[in-house]
């Protein structure tokens, strides 16, 4: 029998705005380091680039967004393009598996955002959920009492494989007569352990609290509990204590022995598809207006000034020229 310890192969680990009339509330995505990904309804009013409007100058901006979205996209499908690789399957077999090279990504976003001077950027960041990852930077400019916002991100799975060499079959095969001279052993210390626990407890002084009191003592105090845990692996035998170190040590070489592939759909996808773990590329550009330093976000382009709306475009077509660079 062969161990694959953390490995299913071949399966995803872990898997009009008119111009005043109405306005749409946009789900804006966000990251935390701790959380990931996660659906933040912003509640702002703001002018989201691609949406219907009546309004001509919106109708101009749209059609910069096109041009923008097609090109970022133009350099996804070419920086995301497969090629095969040799990796092993639980099972030894050898395959080939296609994927692309995410670091690639990431050098694109930082050259990108080098070549925004004058904008405020966000350094490209990674995201890690589980197989999901997402390659991001956000960045933004004032234009007058106009600010222009943008979020580029390229979101993508991951399937771990082994390294197609001999030594990961070896683990696997000596990980496997671990388990057959432990199980046995660690069966017994699994049915025991919670009396184990309480007997180490009263020999180091706990005597006169009840199991409860005593289960609270040992949980809430991790160097406690490790102390205790340490007496238990004392009493379970040099012999047994051995065989557990080498097979901890035979589970990190498997770990070492471990590649990732990556997967991904080059196809424009939304905030919501993006919230909801879709692969593909995200570029979306939003217009607020600025008032006394207080983000309004509604605003009536037939009010604007044509200087405005000029720099504005002008804003969008440097975006644009960087994007293609």
């Amino acid at each position: 029998m062969l161990i694959c310890p953390r490995l299913e192969i071949g399966i995803n680990l872990f898997r009009y705005y008119p111009i005043l009339e109405t306005c749409t509330t946009i789900e804006i995505p966000t990251n935390n380091d701790n959380e990931g990904l996660r659906r933040v309804k912003a509640g702002k009013k703001i002018v989201r680039l691609g949406s219907r409007s009546p309004d001509e100058f919106i109708q101009i901006l749209n059609k910069k967004n096109e041009m923008i979205q097609n090109e970022f996209l133009k350099k996804i499908l070419e920086l995301t393009k497969m090629v095969d690789l040799k990796v092993m399957m639980g099972d030894s077999t050898i395959t080939e598996q296609k994927t692309f090279d995410p670091k690639q990504i990431t050098n694109y976003l930082e050259k990108l955002i080098q070549n925004l001077t004058n904008w405020s950027i966000q350094d490209v960041s990674v995201t890690n959920n589980e197989d999901l990852r997402r390659i991001f930077t956000k960045f933004e400019i004032n234009e007058g009492n106009y600010l222009i916002s943008g979020h580029i991100s390229l979101q993508f799975h991951v399937l771990l494989f082994y390294k197609p060499l001999q030594r990961a079959i070896d683990c696997q095969k000596e990980l496997a007569e671990l388990v057959d001279k432990t199980k046995n052993k660690e069966t017994e210390l699994s049915d025991n352990s919670d009396q184990f626990v309480l007997n180490k407890l009263k020999e180091m002084g706990y005597k006169d609290f009840d199991h409860q009191k005593l289960f609270e003592v040992f949980y809430e105090d991790e160097e406690f509990s490790k102390k205790v845990y340490e007496e238990i692996e004392k009493d379970s035998g040099e012999e047994f204590k051995r065989l557990r170190e080498k097979k901890g040590e035979l589970f990190k070489e498997l770990d070492s022995l471990l590649i990732e592939t990556y997967q991904t759909s080059s196809i424009l996808i939304d905030d919501t598809r993006l919230v909801g773990g879709e692969e593909g590329a995200l570029c979306t550009l939003d217009i607020e207006f600025i008032k006394n330093s207080n983000r309004e976000g509604l605003f009536d382009p037939r009010k604007m000034s044509n200087v405005a709306k000029d720099n504005i475009v002008k804003k969008l077509e440097e975006l644009e020229m960087a994007i293609k660079e």
